[in-house]
């Protein structure tokens, strides 16, 4: 727990804390329906191939991840700090994310002989240790190379290797080469039986979304003209989009495969969303009410991360009217938002509130300059 001004300590890059807590604001929303069985299609994830604005958010979080690597680690480097220390730090935060996501999975059942070993949280960690460790131990040149052979190496492997009883070039949610690997090292630990969409052989491509935020927090941090900076950003969002789809039309676009043309694609859209942030923010200063959630959110995204997602879990567990009886989860939809706005808007309207419950939760730890990390 740290403590900090609510007005964001000097040189602070807020836009980057806008882009966070939008991103968790959008997670918290697209996770807590009133119901899974009422949700307007963009709300929702895809069903395989293609993408929804819901396919965004998790690419959205590796990449702040990435852009946030550079700003913390080179006021570090410059003053002496070793990066043997510092890659110390990233392994003992990576093994607190990966713990903290097992521990969600785990609370109250503790049921060991099904947990689900893959996750959010746990391909964060993974995900941070591999692209902070690439960081520290090459130059700019190295990860580049480093991050094309990640994602044109996934692109070959999913697409040339032959699956056993499938062949290969399938990328059905069971023929796929990621899905294969998934069942073979992790039977009975997996989302789905025959697949996992944060599976071992998909987290490949995920360090390459990460490795594209590095190489942003590098571009943000190389030149003091903003304006410039800002230009960049689009001019890469306006390349790497097209090149996205154009690549999906080979290799489709998929999150739960997080194919390599996802990675361009959803790279290119952050750095779009992230741009416009930055330059109403941090360029043109402008800054109140609009903003203000937003970066409550993003000071705090872990801690509304857990407390959200745990709060949801225990609502589904309490019973109304004994055991066979509905959730508190769904007897607050039904009773307080179906009553009055129907099935589909009476989801939306409880998603919505639960948005701004928790929004209403992290103002409070922001007065209190309550900042909760790791």
């Amino acid at each position: 727990m740290t403590g900090g001004s609510p007005d964001v300590p000097a040189g602070r890059l807020v836009s980057l804390d806008a882009f966070r807590g939008l991103t968790i604001a959008g997670m918290i929303l697209v996770n807590n329906p009133g119901s899974w069985s009422y949700i307007y299609p963009p709300l929702a994830h895809a069903e395989w191939h293609g993408w929804t604005p819901t396919d965004l958010i998790f690419p959205y979080f590796l990449f702040i991840v990435g852009v946030a690597v550079p700003f913390s680690f080179s006021r570090r480097l410059a003053s002496g700090a070793a990066r043997t220390d510092l890659f110390r730090h990233v392994v003992v935060r990576s093994l607190l994310l990966i713990g903290i996501g097992l521990m969600m999975r785990l609370v109250p059942d503790f049921d060991f002989a099904t947990l689900r070993w893959p996750g959010v949280l746990q391909r964060i960690g993974v995900v941070y240790l591999a692209a902070a460790g690439l960081y520290l131990a090459f130059g700019i040149r190295s990860r580049i190379a480093i991050a094309a052979a990640l994602l044109l190496g996934y692109w070959a492997a999913m697409t040339w290797v032959p699956v056993p009883g499938y062949g290969a070039g399938d990328l059905s949610a069971e023929g796929s080469l990621a899905s294969w690997v998934d069942r073979t090292l992790m039977a009975g630990h997996t989302w789905r039986e025959m697949w996992d969409p944060e599976g071992l052989l998909s987290t490949l491509p995920a360090i390459g979304t990460c490795l594209l935020g590095i190489f942003t927090g590098e571009w943000l941090r190389s030149s003091e003209d903003r304006s410039k900076v800002t230009r960049g950003m689009m001019i890469a969002a306006a390349v790497l989009i097209p090149l996205g789809l154009l690549w999906g039309l080979a290799f489709p676009i998929n999150k739960n495969l997080w194919t390599s043309s996802y990675v361009v694609f959803t790279a290119g859209t952050a750095l779009l969303v992230f741009g416009a942030l930055y330059w109403a923010i941090d360029v043109k200063g402008w800054r109140g009410l609009w903003h203000r959630p937003l970066v409550v959110y993003g000071m705090n995204a872990l801690a509304v991360f857990v407390a959200s997602g745990m709060l949801s879990k225990t609502l589904g567990r309490i019973r109304i009217g004994g055991t066979e009886g509905t959730s508190l989860y769904g007897w607050i939809y039904q009773n307080l938002f179906r009553s009055w706005a129907g099935d589909l808007n009476g989801s939306l309207a409880f998603a919505v509130t639960y948005v701004l419950f928790w929004l209403g939760c992290m103002w409070l730890l922001d007065r209190r300059r309550i900042y909760i990390k790791i």
